[in-house]
């Protein structure tokens, strides 16, 4: 008996693609600790604040597979750039 694929009827997946609120919120805290990250070069008076973080957050935010909207990601790590260099948080490297 031969079927006809024509006449069989096509399963359809409804697939969600949206993510679930914990990973939404996961993502949101993981952006703000990695975009107040800062490292510091001291060298006896000079200070030399390089933001790492939002560095890497820009390069995260790039290349994530699920995205939030890309928007909200750079709001974050901006606003977490500058918290992170009035409060000292990050990498101090003394140079000599």
């Amino acid at each position: 008996m031969l079927i006809n694929k024509t006449t069989m009827p096509k399963k359809q997946k409804n697939i969600d693609k949206r993510e679930a609120d914990s990973t939404y919120l996961l993502k949101i805290v993981l952006y703000l600790i990695i975009g107040s990250q800062w490292l510091r070069i001291t060298t006896g008076l000079n200070e030399l604040p390089i933001p790492i973080g939002f560095i890497l957050g820009i390069l995260f935010s790039r290349h994530d597979h699920f995205q939030i909207d890309r928007k909200i990601e750079y709001a974050v790590l901006l606003m977490a750039a500058f918290i992170g260099f009035w409060i000292p948080m990050g990498l101090n490297l003394i140079v000599g």
